[in-house]
């Protein structure tokens, strides 16, 4: 049975998954030029950070709950952050296009 305090814990690396997933998707939005390198990107890259991510908080710190089997951790650790990161980027966040930036010189 889950403790309390490893559900806010747990509550929190999800927080943080969400986050990283947002940023490197702006990230990934920003320096590729195309549209389709971005997703592609976005699609296969993060996910092994998040994995990673999921490694260090679940076997290093013992952070999370017993999810019952790999697929479900997969889903709630790795699959859920990516899906609401990229959405929070893709419609909250204006477009990279729609800023102006000053000319450069050289």
């Amino acid at each position: 049975m889950a403790t309390l305090v490893n559900l806010v814990l747990f509550g929190c690396v999800l927080v943080f998954h969400t986050v990283v997933a947002a940023v490197m998707t702006r990230y990934f939005r920003i320096r590729l030029n195309t549209q389709i390198g971005a997703v592609v990107y976005s699609l296969f890259l993060i996910p092994v950070v998040l994995f990673l991510s999921t490694l260090v908080f679940s076997g290093v710190f013992g952070i999370g709950v017993d999810l019952g089997s790999p697929g479900a951790a997969f889903g709630v650790m790795i699959g859920m952050p990516l899906a609401l990161g990229f959405t929070i980027d893709v419609l909250y966040v204006p477009s990279p296009d729609e800023y102006e930036l000053p000319e450069t010189r050289g």
